[in-house]
């Protein structure tokens, strides 16, 4: 069983034509006398969860949950853990897959409240925020939220505020939270008072340590930071329910402390709930643009990934909600955001987060960011031609639309790569499509049909069948 267990990772392509009949085998082997067998067994069976997961439910899915949610309660704690672990993976892989049976599964894990020691109750909270993950709004129903939210409301208050058992829980609410959207409301008081106590504590006891070191201990900032994304949490799963929660409270004065903490962690937390926050109730983050801008345009550095992607997004949603507004603002990040989607390497999450935010402040400001078009547009281009139809991608191509409308010329040297990135487009709105329209049409025309004929020539066969197709050139 070892043996099979390396094997799964390198070569799975040579196992799945035996995998139909190895895999109910090793269902079997959850229910072996030895403990030992049973634990192993979960973890072989996690490494092939994706090929579980691509086959018709009934086949596999459903036997392997089925004996997977027995093991949670098993009698052995190693095999609890391996159990619940596995369950996790299968979980990430099954996603809305999971959905029909979702009353069963928080049957187990509540039960499972009840019976587990300490250790491996730190590994339940991960199941469970990994399922809210996985099925998101699925979750939001009376009778789903009546079995999960006692016992975690439960360990929250049993929980103290210094205690490190938080981090998990803390986490695993996060993910609630978001996934439970307004079904959250009943609950969202006492949590959300006390994050901000937590990140207010926090923030005073490193003050407390910076002017007398000898004198008081350095706070743990991991508190600070599992505080701020359940914020986070709340902001995205409540929406516009939120307000009157930040209303009651001072966050925007914490937020903007955080934002500057030494530790990166802190700052990447705090972006992200700035931007959760701009979605949410934005008249409580606009009064603090003056103040939170030049901070965002400093943390445009990719040398810290995370933080300059979360500063980078945040400022996109900022723009939206800016509007005209924004000008002020746009040459405190412009550069910076020109700088780091023509870097080499940089990851791709990055450079499609900041080919949004550029687009983003082209919509809003296109006199200001346009003269700038040579400078980004292939690699603005080709950022964003893999990524699906979504809104963020809908206002970025607006923006570029308007800007190409500002600064024709900008455009010229790489066309190709506008007309690619146009094709990427399974199903623009109308309005969008009818920019596209304009656009392509216009350089057509202005080239005339002979030059247009040639520079077409250039396009992939597949390119040019789908201009043509839904765009007439």
């Amino acid at each position: 069983m070892y043996c099979m267990c390396i094997s799964s990772v390198g070569c799975m392509q040579d196992m799945a034509p035996y995998l139909p009949e190895l895999i109910p085998h090793l269902i079997q082997c959850l229910c072996d006398k030895k403990a030992l067998v049973r634990s192993i067994t979960c973890w072989t069976l996690s490494r092939y969860a994706h090929w579980v997961v691509s086959q018709p439910p009934d086949s596999y899915l459903k036997p392997l949950m089925t004996e997977l949610l027995k093991r949670i309660l098993d009698s052995n704690k190693r095999v609890q853990e391996a159990a619940c672990s596995a369950f996790a993976t299968l979980e990430e892989e099954a996603c809305t897959e999971l959905v029909p049976y979702l009353s069963f599964i928080l049957d187990t894990l509540v039960f499972a409240f009840n019976k587990y020691q300490h250790k491996n109750l730190l590994i339940l909270y991960d199941a469970i925020g990994t399922l809210a993950d996985s099925v998101g709004h699925h979750l939001n129903q009376p009778e789903y939220i009546q079995k999960l939210m006692p016992p975690l409301i439960q360990k929250w208050n049993e929980l103290k505020d210094e205690d490190k058992d938080l981090f998990p829980l803390l986490e695993c609410l996060s993910s609630v939270a978001t996934a439970l959207q307004s079904g959250f409301l009943p609950y969202c008081e006492p949590v959300y008072q006390r994050c901000v106590t937590l990140v207010q504590k926090n923030l005073a006891q490193a003050m407390m340590y910076n002017q007398h070191p000898d004198q008081y201990e350095a706070p743990d900032k991991d508190f600070m930071i599992v505080a701020l994304d359940l914020l986070s949490g709340l902001a995205e799963g409540l929406g516009g329910h939120v307000e009157r929660l930040v209303t009651r409270s001072n966050i925007m004065t914490l937020l903007f402390q955080c934002m500057q903490d030494t530790m990166p962690e802190v700052r990447q937390s705090s972006f992200a709930l700035l931007g959760d926050l701009t979605k949410a109730c934005f008249l409580h983050v606009k009064p603090c643009i003056a103040e939170l801008m030049p901070v965002l345009g400093l943390n445009l550095n990719p040398e810290f990934i995370s933080v300059c992607n979360n500063a980078t997004w945040a400022i996109g949603e900022i723009a939206m909600q800016m509007g005209m507004e924004m000008q002020p603002f746009v040459a405190l990040v412009l550069n910076n955001l020109v700088e780091i989607i023509n870097r080499p390497n940089t990851p791709k999450t990055l450079l499609e987060n900041t080919a949004i935010t550029i687009g983003r402040l082209g919509c809003v400001c296109p006199q200001e960011v346009a003269p700038m078009l040579p400078q980004f547009i292939r690699p603005w281009c080709t950022s964003l031609r893999n990524i699906r139809d979504n809104e963020e991608k809908d206002s970025a191509f607006r923006g570029i639309c308007v800007m190409i409308g500002v600064n024709p010329g900008g455009v010229v040297q790489d066309f190709i790569f506008f007309c690619d990135a146009v094709a990427s487009w399974v199903n623009p709105n109308d309005d969008l499509r009818d920019m596209f329209y304009k656009i392509l049409h216009g350089f057509k025309d202005q080239v005339g049909e002979d030059n247009w004929q040639q520079f077409s020539e250039q396009f992939p066969p597949l390119l040019k069948e789908r201009l043509s197709a839904c765009y007439g050139v």
